[in-house]
């Protein structure tokens, strides 16, 4: 007994050992004394939530989500007609294989966290210090948001950071109304902008104005969704089955006040960005009438690090981080280990200025009065055709046979050896006859032939002696007719390629940075809202003409692109806004924007797809009720002219037939928090 009561007496000093052990905070845990206590501490916390922002730069793709993987990186390629892809990834934005609803409430945890706990050290930091940090969890907390009301509607507004374990109605948010998603996008901007600093203290943080101009975004989505919503058929809102909140959408009562609201926040948000004074328009090498100039400012625009339109950048530094755009996009030649994942299209190119035109708009390829008409317009080499194209496309867009890191890229769809002039290969061009391809021909088919194409560069390139020599019939970047990794459309994208001939593209070996918002965008967004807020019959909010600003800020942009100036001030009418609509774009092309400005705008399904282009178009000549197709301009060389002739048809290689429902403006909540909570309610008809 001795022996056991010794013992038991050993255990319960080692216990009481223990227990006092166990008050002593770990050396390895990190706590909040120790993080909020000063600049480097927070500044971990910062970059952990800064590391978790949903971006969308080299690392973001539609169809996968916020995953942070740069796998198979391209740009425009979600339906939106800038580009087409090889790949399954290569279809209309509807929804995201990993929904950013997860890892935005994360993240919004994260910001409250911060909001909640630092007023505790507020001695430790100088005051504008302080308000800094505070203003940069609110911006994070308004971006989120910002991101998942885009996504979903009405989010649940987690506002503060619910402890746990805690009671089951503590835990459960319910999703608040789209309206009321919106003014919590708007109110905690507004925070940010008032406690952030003017100038960002660190690389990568935020300051008032990136708040303001990324405010500005948010509100013209906003107030384009309360008014455009009204113009889909039975009106675009539905209310929750589980808590009757109306998760998509605004009152019939709400949406004309809210769109006037949320546009007026965006026009004065753009315009303090403005009247800041420390951002401009990008033109180091721009020169008045000098297209090869502009051409290379605007290249050079989205390479330099301090350009003074970068507002906010997301930067890579190899080899610690990097991201493989060059990999997956660059032209065939430079294939490492793939490529061709960016190929621009036609209606794309049809955008700009510089092309002649069929009386129905589109660009002319012919001597008739379409392309079924007359006889193919020859050139002797392909870049005549573009000589007097946007220097802002051309930077923007990698023509046939014009030069990029010091070579030459040769695109060829086919060669020709068939008498001189050429008629045009079909006699119907439309969406159902996309089917009926190139090597169809009997041109091609037939014995001896006269269309000579190749199915793979390198492997099986059909041949044809010209002058003595030998050349292939695709060229060195295709297309070819099989092989959906070469040139798709004819065309490459230039923009966010680098540059550099001594830089060698590979997997994780790209370090250019990204601009996630620039100040051409801020001149667009205060354009647009002043342009809808005239519509509605709104005065201006600061006195200023709207539509002076308006055509101003579209004139100041197509300057530097070396386009044409408006030849007027713009109206407050459709046309006047369509006006605007264009040329963002246009400047806006493939920086992960289009998707969203097409979404706000609701012209995406196809009743609303006149407006597709931010100009009314021709639904029907594209499209087939809700599925879609996109074009290409395709090269071929002529043996018997030793010319160029182009043809202009639906895309030709891995044809992409894309699909829009009204439905899809919405993304569906995610099933599995749906179902495990009495509070959440997906969206309506889902």
């Amino acid at each position: 007994m001795k022996k056991i009561y010794q013992f038991t007496l050993a255990i319960c000093v080692l216990f009481a050992s223990c227990s006092n052990f166990l008050d002593i905070p770990p050396k390895s845990i990190i706590g909040d004394s120790d993080l909020f206590t000063s600049e480097s501490g927070v500044e971990v916390y910062l970059a952990r939530m800064y590391s978790n922002m949903p971006f969308e730069d080299f690392k973001y793709m539609a169809q996968w989500g916020v995953e942070f993987n740069g796998w198979l990186a391209a740009m425009g390629i979600e339906g939106t007609g800038e580009a087409l892809n090889r790949d399954g990834i290569s279809s209309a934005f509807t929804g995201e294989r990993t929904p950013y609803w997860g890892k935005a409430m994360t993240l919004l945890r994260d910001a409250n966290y911060l909001i909640e706990n630092l007023p505790q050290y507020k001695d430790a930091f100088p005051e504008i210090t302080y308000n800094h940090y505070l203003g940069e969890a609110y911006f994070v907390r308004a971006f989120v948001f910002d991101a998942m009301a885009r996504r979903f509607g009405g989010v649940p507004l987690v506002t503060k950071v619910i402890a746990y374990p805690a009671e089951q109605a503590e835990l459960e948010v319910p999703r608040a109304s789209e309206e009321e998603t919106w003014n919590q996008v708007l109110a905690d901007f507004d925070q940010a902008a008032a406690l952030l600093s003017t100038a960002s203290p660190k690389r990568g943080y935020a300051n008032k104005y990136v708040a303001l101009a990324f405010k500005s975004e948010a509100m013209l989505y906003a107030g384009s969704v309360a008014k455009y919503n009204e113009t889909v058929a039975g009106r675009l809102t539905g209310l929750g089955d589980k808590t009757g909140v109306r998760v998509i959408g605004f009152a019939e009562n709400a949406w004309q006040p809210a769109s006037k609201k949320y546009f007026r926040e965006a026009y004065l948000a753009a315009r303090e960005v403005m009247q800041g004074g420390k951002y401009a328009l990008y033109k180091k090498k721009w020169a008045a009438n000098d297209r090869e100039a502009q051409y290379q400012n605007m290249v050079d625009m989205f390479s330099d690090a301090e350009s003074p339109e970068n507002i906010y950048l997301k930067e890579y530094t190899f080899p610690v981080s990097t991201h493989g755009y060059d990999a997956y996009s660059a032209p065939f030649i430079f294939k490492a280990p793939l490529a061709s994942g960016t190929c621009p299209t036609l209606d794309f190119m049809e955008l700009y200025e510089g092309f002649p035109r069929y009386p129905d708009g589109t660009i002319k390829v012919t001597t008739g009065n379409s392309n079924t008409q007359g006889d193919y317009l020859l050139y002797d080499n392909p870049m005549d055709f573009f000589s007097n194209a946007e220097p802002r496309l051309r930077a923007y867009v990698i023509f046939p046979g014009d030069r990029f890191k010091g070579r030459d890229i040769e695109v060829r769809a086919g060669v020709y050896t068939g008498a001189v002039p050429v008629k045009p290969f079909f006699t119907d061009y439309s969406y159902q006859a996309a089917e009926n391809r190139y090597q169809n021909l009997n041109a091609y088919r037939a014995t001896p032939k006269t269309l000579f194409l190749s199915p793979r560069e390198g492997v099986s390139q059909e041949v044809v002696n010209y002058n003595g020599t030998t050349i292939t019939a695709a060229g060195a970047n295709g297309p070819f007719f099989d092989n959906g990794e070469g040139n798709l459309t004819g065309l490459y994208g230039r923009k966010w390629l680098n540059p550099d001939p001594a830089f060698v593209a590979g997997e994780g070996r790209s370090d250019q940075h990204f601009v996630l918002m620039r100040y051409a965008e801020v001149l667009l967004n205060a354009a647009e809202a002043a342009v809808e807020l005239s519509l509605a019959g709104e005065a201006s909010p600061d006195g200023a003409d709207l539509m002076q600003v308006a055509t101003q800020a579209v004139n100041d942009i197509r300057e530097r692109a070396g386009a044409s100036l408006l030849p007027g001030v713009l109206t407050a009418t459709e046309s006047g806004r369509n006006t605007v609509r264009k040329e963002r774009r246009k400047e806006l092309a493939l920086e992960h924007k289009s998707k969203w400005d097409i979404r706000r705008w609701r012209v995406q399904h196809y009743e609303g797809r006149n407006g597709f282009w931010g100009e009314n178009r021709n639904k029907d000549a594209f499209s087939n009720n809700i599925r879609y197709r996109f074009r290409g301009l395709y090269p071929f060389f002529s043996t018997n002219s030793g010319k160029y002739f182009f043809d202009a048809r639906f895309q030709w290689v891995s044809l992409k037939t894309f699909e829009y429902n009204v439905i899809d403006y919405y993304f569906a909540i995610p099933g599995g928090e749906v179902a495990k909570s009495a509070v959440i309610d997906q969206q309506p008809n889902r």
